[in-house]
């Protein structure tokens, strides 16, 4: 009989271990039934531990991956026929790996989601356990559409944040070369011929002088000191105070919280819509969610959505309560647990915030346009106005 490692909570804290079961679901279960609530589990491969697998997979390769094992199962191929398949045709070099691995575990007779769980880094508990109801309900090819389904949107969701980000931050970036670049070379220019005419220097050009004195003479540091400022944020975000701390900031900020705590509501309610149409259980499908949910604010916000769950309240109290999720959203659980529809109820929630998401992405770039403009007016024009200011008095001067 497989073992299986597992890692989790239990009344007493964190607990680690090892359980002999038929499959991971049964070994899940096992473990709830002895009150611990199981947060990682593998199972042990003839006492080896989990292939690790190097490189990662984009959305797309893995939407189109996903589609393509879906549209296989449905026609009947059986299992080990369609994954050699896919090991042979796929684009991505890391997916042929590791299709091929899990070919030949599921050959050796472990079950397609246990296979699968030997790859986290390219198939997640989502992934993973969806994939488990399929097996365990006889759906497999429906239970993969809606995961290849889940997989282009959430992708699309992705593009749309990048979207709203890449443009601020070209501007400010090219705006930052474009000062130094003007502070180190062509500043000291000016500083030359204004010492040669031995004048008095208006305020504003004497503060840019003294900048390009300081850039270019403490060049390297500044260099080294924003590098060491980036590394240690990066840091401090790993941690779990950091990522707290970080992510409540995030949420705090004027335009772009809004549009993060929409993406959080729109990536909540989308996946654990999919979860629960696939008939994962609440619990189990909170847990997953959390896990998935990329904002420490609002895993939190799950996680405790799910202890009040468990504790026998509905989704929708402790979710009202943790003041993350609009009202709206909350009140629209709300019916779908009255009516027993919660899965479509959180995929219509799901389809109206990534439209939210697309109004509040178009908006946020109209914003930011003409901010933009006043932005790279005040800091690259106020130095050319500066340089030109004793040129000016000079002028006045002669005439």
């Amino acid at each position: 009989m497989p073992v299986f490692a597992y890692v989790g909570r239990g009344t007493r804290g964190a607990v680690t271990g090892e359980i002999e079961a038929t499959d991971r679901t049964t070994a899940v279960g096992a473990l709830r039934n002895r009150a611990i609530l199981v947060t990682k589990i593998t199972e042990k491969a003839s006492g080896k531990a989990p292939a690790k697998t190097s490189g990662s997979v984009n959305d797309r390769e893995m939407a189109i991956y996903t589609r393509q094992f879906s549209t296989m199962i449905d026609a009947g191929l059986p299992l080990v026929q369609c994954l050699n398949i896919l090991a042979e045709q796929s684009d991505s070099k890391v997916l042929r790996a590791v299709t091929s691995n899990v070919a030949r575990n599921v050959e050796a007779g472990s079950t397609l989601a246990d296979a699968l769980a030997r790859h986290p880094k390219i198939f997640n508990d989502l992934f993973v356990n969806l994939v488990a109801v399929g097996e365990t309900g006889g759906i497999l090819d429906v239970v993969l559409q809606r995961l290849s389904v889940y997989i282009e949107k959430a992708a699309a969701l992705k593009r749309k944040i990048k979207a709203a980000m890449v443009y601020p931050l070209t501007i400010v970036g090219v705006a930052f070369l474009v000062v130094l670049f003007m502070l180190t070379f062509v500043i000291p220019t000016f500083a030359t011929m204004f010492k040669n005419l031995g004048a008095d220097l208006p305020l504003p050009t004497q503060i840019v002088l003294w900048l390009s004195d300081f850039v270019r003479t403490w060049f390297i540091f500044i260099i080294l000191g924003a590098a060491g400022v980036v590394f240690a944020i990066r840091s401090y975000y790993k941690t779990e105070q950091g990522k707290s701390t970080i992510d409540a900031m995030l949420l705090k900020m004027p335009v772009f919280g809004m549009l993060i705590r929409k993406v959080a509501v729109a990536r909540f309610t989308r996946t654990l819509g999919t979860l629960v149409s696939a008939g994962v259980p609440i619990l189990e499908g909170l847990r997953i969610t959390a896990r998935t949910a990329g904002n420490k604010v609002v895993e939190k916000a799950v996680l405790q959505c799910r202890a009040a769950v468990t504790a026998g309240k509905t989704l929708a109290e402790p979710l009202r309560s943790s003041a993350v999720f609009p009202p709206m959203v909350t009140q629209m659980i709300n019916v779908g647990e009255q009516t027993g529809a919660l899965d479509a109820m959180l995929s219509k929630i799901a389809d109206f915030y990534d439209d939210e998401v697309d109004t509040a992405v178009t908006a946020l770039t109209a914003l930011l346009e003409p901010l933009m403009i006043v932005f790279l007016g005040i800091v690259i024009g106020g130095m050319v106005v500066a340089m030109y200011l004793p040129i000016f008095r000079l002028v006045t001067l002669i005439k």
